[in-house]
């Protein structure tokens, strides 16, 4: 049955049919990714879950301002200290800001002092002055944003003096920039680095051509249907969601490309017609990808689960793209081998009889060196790998502090910095309570106990509720700022009647923090379940999936240990995100069994024929070289998002290529099989395969070596 459809996907006739459907069709999908932008939602409020205090004082905070109003602030900062020319410049440039749209409520120096603002605006060394100001671009903020920046720029220029753009606005005007030129830079730099991969593994000048074409096209149509369902649905895109579906995209469909391109090239080797080659090849090699697929788009869909809405947006937003590319993959590539032809493949044309060179390579000696001694192999190797899980005690899942978010300077980051040097605080992040009106007095006196904040004071009333607001006199990120605000809530929950909610940026990220607590501990039982079930389908087993999900833990702790080593002794970068380890092993469970499912598919074809012992040295020796491939191009596609100046991105980048590594080079090739080569036919526990299992003595002749003929 399935070789009947893979038989009718790559006829003579109907390659051709295939051919002009897939393109047409992704074609008109991928004309639509470049609007995936306008309906991207990078907003920090809209991560929030409903039930978050943040999120319920939102709504209320709708009567009182512009839920777009950004406020934004400008550093000045001059060693030897600011002159009155200096000042009289800032004063003109906060004219010339005021008169750029979408700009209001410009407060200089001068300004501030008319209208009585208690705190100061230039520090008592006289180095540092602000301006502040708003910004509203409704929901287009992050599309205005790397084009405003520059003007900005341009305006606040004073010879001697550092300007800096920075607050609430000036940090989302850095991530704007970054996320606009990150992506297409982000997916030249994945991209060279793939071709690179291929052109070794493949030794060919033309053949890497072919993958390379189809993940773009994979990727196109991916984006096309996300922008559909994002401008159509509640489906939530950012930017922190396109730039992993690029790698991610890149990365697996490059991987599914590896595994059927090897598989075609084996049964040329066995069929003169390539038509009936490539047939066979994904009769066999489909189910493998589907499973594959199937697991990352189900780990993926998990995450739907999240409190936090990018996590939650990020899971199905994801697997839509994994989902596209495996139909890209099995239809389009398959198209092109075969029209193509056997040439695609030069100077390393597989001919019609030649000898498979898998049975002699290095995975083959690798099997054969593990054979006599299997148990001792494999409990050493996971002893090893436990050992690498005790870095994990030096991460810090606490949060990332403002001053090492980027990975090279922002002006938000110094001019952040500065302010908080030279005791000027930053009005653009204020603490900002809610409360009933009628208790306002009781709730400014019970926040006036509170360290770390500025005199709070009420600036507005409506409908019975009133706004009252307190700078920061710290970092907004600081741990400093996180205790205030939080004896900030303490305060004001004391106060009988008063139904006082707290929000602002700190807030709203000690809420972020707590959401993602709460999902590193729901989640990741249902990922394991999740993909427990689909490895017990698919190998029609017990123990077998028990056991490979075990390795995938084992192996996800290891990488996250040795990331522990990496960002502290390399990078110096031992804070990470909260959302960072589930993050790390949706990624590197779905991905990481990936190879095991590709590795043991293969095994149980072969343990009909000749046993599981033998088997899983014939599929590792066949198997080994395409897997490696694979996890070199998935660890590479991933390690590209260090690319992008953000710590973030490099930590998870790091991670998940570290644990990809690992899985290929050593759990897969060397723990898995040696659990295979120990327990033989049990591991197929509760099925009848294989109950009269042979031990290895050797290595399997050359024609155990040849795969058996499809019934």
């Amino acid at each position: 049955m399935h070789r009947q459809i893979a038989g009718k996907l790559t006829g003579p006739v109907t390659k051709w049919i295939v051919l002009i459907a897939v393109i047409v069709i992704a074609g008109g999908l991928a004309s639509l990714a470049g609007k995936l932008i306008d309906v991207q939602n990078n907003e920090t409020e809209s991560w929030l879950p409903d039930s978050a205090e943040s999120t319920k004082a939102f709504e209320k905070l709708e009567a009182f301002q512009d839920p777009y109003d950004v406020g934004t602030t400008v550093v000045y900062h001059r060693a030897s200290g600011l002159t009155d020319a200096d000042l009289a410049d800032i004063e003109t440039q906060a004219g010339e800001i005021g008169k750029l749209d979408g700009v209001s409520n410009v407060l200089s120096p001068q300004g501030a002092q008319a209208a009585g603002v208690p705190t100061p605006f230039v520090s008592e060394d006289g180095q540092v002055a602000k301006l502040e100001f708003t910004v509203n671009y409704g929901d287009k903020l992050w599309e205005v944003l790397p084009d405003l920046k520059p003007k900005i720029d341009k305006i606040i220029a004073i010879d001697g003096v550092d300007s800096y753009l920075a607050g609430a606005g000036g940090q989302s005007a850095d991530a704007a920039t970054i996320f606009s030129s990150g992506d297409s830079n982000l997916l030249l730099i994945t991209l060279g680095v793939v071709v690179l991969i291929l052109l070794v593994t493949y030794r060919s000048p033309i053949l890497w051509l072919l993958p390379i074409l189809t993940a773009v096209v994979g990727l196109g149509a991916a984006m096309g249907v996300l922008y559909l369902l994002a401008k159509n649905t509640s489906l939530t895109v950012n930017g922190q969601t396109q730039f992993i579906l690029t790698v991610l995209v890149i990365g697996a469909g490059t991987d599914y490309a590896l595994l059927l391109v090897a598989r075609y090239r084996e049964e040329l080797r066995r069929h003169e017609d390539r038509h009936e080659a490539m047939a066979f090849a994904l009769h066999r090699a489909a189910p493998a990808i589907l499973a594959s697929s199937a697991t990352v788009v189900v780990g993926l869909l998990c995450l739907m689960f999240a409190d936090l809405n990018s996590t939650a947006g990020m899971g199905p937003a994801n697997a839509v793209g994994v989902a596209v590319t495996f139909v890209v993959m099995v239809t389009l590539l398959p198209a092109l081998l075969v029209i193509c032809g056997r040439w695609v493949f030069w100077p390393f044309v597989p001919h019609f009889g030649s000898a498979e060179p898998t049975a002699s390579g290095l995975w083959a000696k690798v099997g054969r060196s593990i054979a006599p001694r299997p148990r001792v192999v494999w409990i050493g190797t996971a002893a090893a790998l436990a050992l690498l899980c005790l870095g994990f005690l030096r991460l810090d899942t606490g949060g990332i502090p403002s001053d090492e978010q980027y990975t090279t300077d922002q002006d938000s980051v110094i001019g952040q910095t500065i302010l908080v040097e030279h005791g000027l605080v930053d009005a653009s992040t204020p603490i900002q309570v809610v409360a009933s009106a009628d208790h306002a007095d009781d709730v400014i006196a019970a926040m006036s106990g509170v360290d770390g904040i500025a005199a709070p004071m009420e600036v507005a009333s409506k409908d019975g509720t009133a706004l009252i607001v307190a700078d920061l006199t710290s970092d907004p990120y600081s741990d400093a700022a996180a205790a205030a605000v939080e004896d900030v809530r303490a305060a004001v929950h004391d106060v009988p009647g008063a139904d006082a909610l707290t929000t602002g940026m700190t807030a709203v990220s000690i809420d972020i923090m707590d959401a993602s607590a709460r999902d590193n501990k729901v989640i990741i039982p249902i990922v394991l379940a999740a993909v427990l079930l689909i490895l017990a389908g698919l190998l029609r087993s017990i123990l077998a999936p028990v056991l490979l999900i075990g390795t995938v833990i084992l192996s996800f702790g290891a990488a996250l240990g040795l990331s522990g080593l990496v960002f502290d002794l390399v990078y110096g970068r031992e804070h990470t995100d909260p959302g960072f380890p589930l993050f790390a092993f949706v990624f590197l469970v779905a991905l990481g069994i990936d190879y095991n499912i590709f590795l043991m598919t293969r095994v149980r074809e072969e343990a009909a024929a000749h046993g599981t012992r033998i088997g899983s040295l014939i599929a590792l020796s066949s198997t080994g070289g395409v897997i490696t491939s694979a996890g070199l191009v998935l660890a590479a596609t991933f390690a590209m998002l260090g690319t992008m100046p953000m710590t973030f991105t490099l930590q998870l980048g790091t991670t998940v290529a570290l644990g990809v590594l690992l899985d290929t080079m050593i759990v897969r090739s060397v723990l898995v099989t040696a659990l295979n080569l120990d327990l033989g036919g049990k591991i197929w526990w509760p099925s009848k395969l294989d109950r009269g299992d042979s031990t290895v003595e050797g290595p399997p002749a050359a024609e155990e070596q040849r795969v058996p003929a499809l019934d």
